[in-house]
């Protein structure tokens, strides 16, 4: 077993290295490892007028995406936590899952059947993207909230706040959000994550004044082997900072959980 768990995470993290190692290297051709140490390749990555611009669209899609998971995610849990009961919620749960079992591609394909036709002619625009990124996670923000509020016994708490007279607002104020914040952060970290490095859908239907740093990085790999490198490990360290961040956010809460049961 120990030897599977070494060769698997040779396997895993091989090609990263082999990334991180080529960002650095001054020359990579037709050789297993780049020879020399240059920090150019950065430096050119951040000087790039399109990398810039692909990277502020990313921060801007992320950005508008946590912000909708939270105003559509929300609500959704808790209607389906709340409101729907038996098979009902079973079907509300499965409608919330399907883009997870989609495949992107075939989502993609039906954003641009459907936004391509002459009454909704929104293809390549920046909102559209942005909306796709919705589809696309709002599945784990919903899933994550309404396996929190079953944790946390949500509907009793609620239920002892309502027979001592406390209205839905208020009950929503005092009870929901404190209880539930832990999640939404990380469930938004999660997003912000996911949507950073998001590919498929993303090539498809964005324009092009509205690539995101993905689709623009592909181009890099028709040129300069240590640029492209370099590019990517940026995008690598984005996701993971957003993946670490996440996984240490849901820690923390489950810590709290524990403490105050």
């Amino acid at each position: 077993m120990p030897i599977v768990a070494i060769a698997y995470f040779l396997f895993l993290f091989s090609p990263v290295l082999l990334l991180a190692l080529g960002s650095f290297g001054e020359s990579w051709s037709n050789t297993l490892l780049p020879t020399g140490f240059t920090w150019r390749w950065y430096e050119e990555v951040a000087a790039d007028p399109s990398f810039r611009r692909a990277f502020v669209t990313s921060l801007q899609i992320v950005g508008i995406t946590c912000a909708l998971n939270v105003l559509i995610g929300l609500p959704l849990a808790y209607a389906i936590q709340v409101g729907a009961k038996g098979g009902m919620r079973f079907a509300a749960r499965l409608v919330t899952l399907l883009p997870v079992a989609v495949p992107d591609l075939v989502l993609a394909f039906g954003f641009i059947l459907v936004f391509s036709s002459d009454q909704l002619p929104w293809l390549g625009s920046f909102w559209l993207l942005a909306a796709g990124h919705l589809v696309l996670t709002l599945p784990y923000t919903v899933t994550a909230l309404v396996a929190d509020m079953e944790q946390l016994r949500l509907d009793e708490y609620e239920h002892a706040a309502a027979t001592l007279g406390a209205p839905f607002l208020a009950r929503i104020r005092d009870i929901v959000f404190p209880l539930l914040s832990p999640s939404l952060v990380s469930s938004m970290l999660t997003v912000a994550a996911l949507s950073i490095g998001e590919f498929q859908l993303s090539n498809l239907i964005a324009g092009f004044l509205s690539r995101p740093y993905p689709v623009v990085l592909l181009q890099a790999f028709y040129g300069a082997t240590g640029f492209a490198c370099a590019a990517t490990i940026v995008l690598l360290l984005l996701a993971t900072l957003a993946s670490l961040a996440s996984s240490l956010t849901s820690r923390l809460s489950k810590t709290k959980k524990e403490a105050a049961a």
